[in-house]
C-alpha cells in the first residue's frame, strides 16, 4: 500500500510502516504531525470520517494558555505558579502535580513553536477565566482566539474540512469573530456595523454563493484546523480520511503499531517510534455512554461530532491501558433541533438577562449563568423523580425574543420565519398560567418562581443563586442593563420556553497518561510506543472546566509534548 505517507514494505508482518501513526485530526492530532515531522519523522495521519478536523473544527477553536507569549503584559500579568495554583485547586487531587505542571510549563512553548514554525496564529483575548474568583484566576487573557483565514488557500480540501457547528455561526451560515459577535449578541454599541460587515462579507462573496452556502472567511475552529492542514502540506504530510483504527498492536513490552481499515481492506501499519491516540472521547457510543454516563444517557444530547465512538479508548484496553474518570465529560445544557447532526449546546445565552431555567415542577435550582460546564453538570445532580431536570424549560420574554439570541431562535426574526423544526419544540403562550398548562407544570408553582424572580431582578439581585454576581456571570451580560447585567424581569408577553437537556461536548475521562502524554497500564507503568492526548486521555483538568479554550489547549500541548518525546527531541 502507497498510500499517503504510509511506506509498503517487504514483510510477511506489516504492510507498510512509519515512524509515528497519529490517530485522528482534530486540533491536537495535527500539532504532534507538525511537531513530528520537523523532528525528521515519516509521519502518517489517520482519520475516521469522510471529513477532517475533528470536534476541534466544529468549536469555537479557542486554546487556553497560562502565561501566555502572546499577551500583552501591559494588559496580563501571569506566572506558572499562579496557572498551577489555579488547575491544582480546581482539580482538587485527581490529577498529578507532574501532569499539570507538564501543561503549564509547556503550553506557551507549544504556542511559541507553532507561532514560529508553521501557520497557526493566534491572538490573546480580554475572556475571563470560568472561576476568575478563586487563587491564580484571571479576568482574560489566558484564552486565545484563532486568527481567521481564507478557505480559497486550501483548494479542494475546503469541502474535505469538517463544517464548524451550526451554533457558531450566524443565522446557522455566516462566520463570525469574537469581536464582532459579542456586541451583536448584547446589541451593544457598534452592533449594526458588525452585522452589516458580517452579512455583506458573506453575501458579496457570489462567486462561491453560486456554488454552496458554506462561508470561506474560516474562523473558529475551521481557522485552526485549515492552519495545521496548511502547515502540514508544507511538510507533505496527507491526511488519510475514511480510515479507521481497528486495533494496536502490542509485542512484549510495547505497542509496535495498528490495524487499520481503508477502502474495506484491513492493513497492518508499523509505527517505528509512536501510535499517538487523538480520536476524541466516547461521547457518541450509546452502549458506552450506558457504561459510564449514566446520568446522561442519550447521545443525541452532545454537542460533539458523530464519529466520537470512542474507538482508540477501546484499543488501547485491550492492550492493557488502565483508564479513569470514564462518568466524566465537558458538560454543556443543549438544545435538540430535530435533523440536526449535533445538539446546539447553550454557552452564552444563560447569562443574557430576561430567561431562566426551570425544572419540570417549574421551580430554578441554579445559576443560569454560570459556565455551561457547571451548568450542565448543575442539571444531572439535580435531578430527582421528584423534580426532574431533564429536560428542563429555559424561559424567556418577548422583550428577551426581540433582543437576543436562544438557540437556534434569532432575535428580531418573527416566529413564523424560523425553520419548521425549531419552530416544532418552540412552546409559546400568552400567560404565564397558558405556558404552565403547556408545559405540564403546576400554575401556582410556576407563577411563585416567576413572581420572585421578577421582583428580585427588579433589584438586579438574586438572592437564591447569586446570578451576575461573579465576573464569568457578567461576561456575557448585557452591559446596557443596571443595577445587574444578567438580570431583567420576565414580564413582556409574549412569553416562550425551550426544552434543554444535560449534553456535553466531549468526554474528558479516558486513558491515564503521564507527563509526556504516555499511556500507562493497569499497573501504573508507561507502555512503550503508546501516546494519548484530548480527549482520548484523561483530560489534566480532572472533571474542571477552567476557562474557554481548556480543551483544545491541553490537547495541543500534550500532543507538542508527545511528538518531542517520541522523536526524542529534547530541551
Amino acid at each position: 500500500m502507497g498510500v499517503g505517507n504510509l511506506r509498503v514494505v517487504e514483510s510477511p508482518v506489516w504492510d507498510s510502516e512509519v515512524d509515528v501513526l497519529v490517530v485522528g485530526s482534530g486540533a491536537g492530532a495535527l500539532t504532534a504531525a507538525v511537531i513530528a515531522a520537523d523532528a525528521h519523522g515519516e509521519v502518517a495521519v489517520i482519520e475516521k470520517g469522510a471529513l477532517f478536523g475533528g470536534t476541534s473544527a466544529t468549536s469555537g477553536g479557542v486554546i487556553w494558555i497560562p502565561n501566555s507569549p502572546l499577551a500583552d503584559p501591559a494588559l496580563h500579568q501571569d506566572s506558572p505558579e499562579e496557572a498551577f495554583t489555579y488547575i491544582a485547586a480546581l482539580t482538587e487531587g485527581e490529577v498529578p502535580e507532574a501532569r499539570i505542571r507538564a501543561f503549564v510549563d509547556n503550553a506557551p512553548k507549544m504556542l511559541t513553536y507553532m507561532t514560529r514554525h508553521s501557520e497557526v496564529r493566534y491572538s490573546a483575548i480580554p475572556y475571563t477565566d470560568y472561576h476568575a474568583e478563586l487563587p491564580g484566576g484571571k479576568l482574560g487573557y489566558r484564552s486565545h482566539e484563532a486568527t481567521p483565514i481564507d478557505g480559497k488557500r486550501l483548494g479542494r480540501d475546503l469541502m474535505n474540512l469538517r463544517p464548524t457547528h451550526i451554533s457558531q455561526l450566524l443565522f446557522g451560515r455566516m462566520s463570525w469573530t469574537s469581536s464582532e459577535a459579542s456586541p451583536m449578541i448584547s446589541r451593544s454599541k457598534g452592533w449594526i456595523g458588525k452585522l452589516l460587515k458580517v452579512t455583506g462579507r458573506y453575501y458579496l462573496d457570489l462567486g462561491e454563493r453560486m456554488r454552496s452556502s458554506r462561508s470561506r472567511y474560516l474562523v473558529c475552529g475551521n481557522a485552526l484546523i485549515a492552519r495545521l492542514k496548511l502547515s502540514l502540506d508544507a511538510r507533505n504530510v496527507a491526511i488519510q480520511r475514511s480510515t479507521r483504527l481497528v486495533e494496536l498492536v502490542r509485542e512484549g513490552d510495547a505497542v509496535a503499531g495498528a490495524v487499520i481499515e481503508q477502502g474495506g481492506r484491513r492493513l497492518r501499519v508499523r509505527a517505528r517510534r509512536a501510535v499517538i491516540l487523538a480520536a476524541g472521547g466516547f461521547e457518541r457510543n450509546p452502549e458506552l455512554r450506558a457504561r459510564h454516563l449514566t446520568r446522561t444517557l442519550d447521545p443525541s444530547w452532545s454537542g460533539a461530532q458523530p464519529n466520537n465512538t470512542g474507538d482508540a479508548l477501546l484499543a488501547a484496553e485491550a492492550v492493557g491501558a488502565a483508564t479513569t474518570r470514564l462518568g466524566s465529560a465537558w458538560w454543556a445544557p443543549t438544545i435538540k433541533v430535530p435533523g440536526e447532526e449535533s445538539a446546539r449546546p447553550l454557552f452564552f445565552e444563560r447569562s443574557l438577562p430576561g430567561s431562566i431555567i426551570v425544572n419540570q415542577i417549574g421551580r430554578r435550582y441554579m445559576n443560569e449563568a454560570a459556565s455551561y460546564h457547571i451548568v450542565g453538570r448543575d442539571m444531572m445532580e439535580n435531578n430527582s423523580p421528584e423534580a426532574p431536570t431533564s429536560p428542563s424549560w429555559i424561559l424567556f420574554d418577548q422583550r428577551f425574543h426581540w433582543r437576543y439570541p436562544m438557540g437556534p431562535m434569532m432575535p428580531m426574526i418573527p416566529d413564523f420565519l424560523h425553520p419548521r423544526p425549531v419552530r416544532d419544540i418552540l412552546v409559546k403562550a400568552r400567560s404565564w398560567d397558558e405556558m404552565a398548562g403547556k408545559l405540564g407544570i403546576d400554575r401556582a408553582v410556576l407563577n411563585d418562581t416567576i413572581t420572585r424572580f421578577n421582583a428580585n431582578a427588579r433589584e438586579g439581585q438574586d438572592p437564591d443563586f447569586g446570578r451576575g454576581h461573579q465576573p464569568y456571570d457578567r461576561y456575557y451580560g448585557d452591559p446596557k442593563v443596571t443595577p445587574n447585567p444578567n438580570l431583567l424581569p420576565l414580564d413582556h408577553a409574549p412569553f416562550y420556553a425551550l426544552p434543554i437537556y444535560p449534553g456535553d461536548i466531549g468526554t474528558n475521562g479516558g486513558l491515564v497518561t503521564d507527563a509526556n502524554a504516555q499511556v500507562l497500564d493497569t499497573d501504573g507503568q508507561p507502555i512503550a510506543g503508546l501516546y494519548a492526548i484530548g480527549n482520548t486521555a484523561a483530560s489534566v483538568m480532572g472533571p474542571s472546566y477552567p476557562g474557554a479554550g481548556a480543551t483544545i489547549g491541553p490537547a495541543m500541548t500534550f500532543g507538542f509534548i508527545a511528538a518531542r518525546h517520541a522523536m526524542g527531541v529534547n530541551g
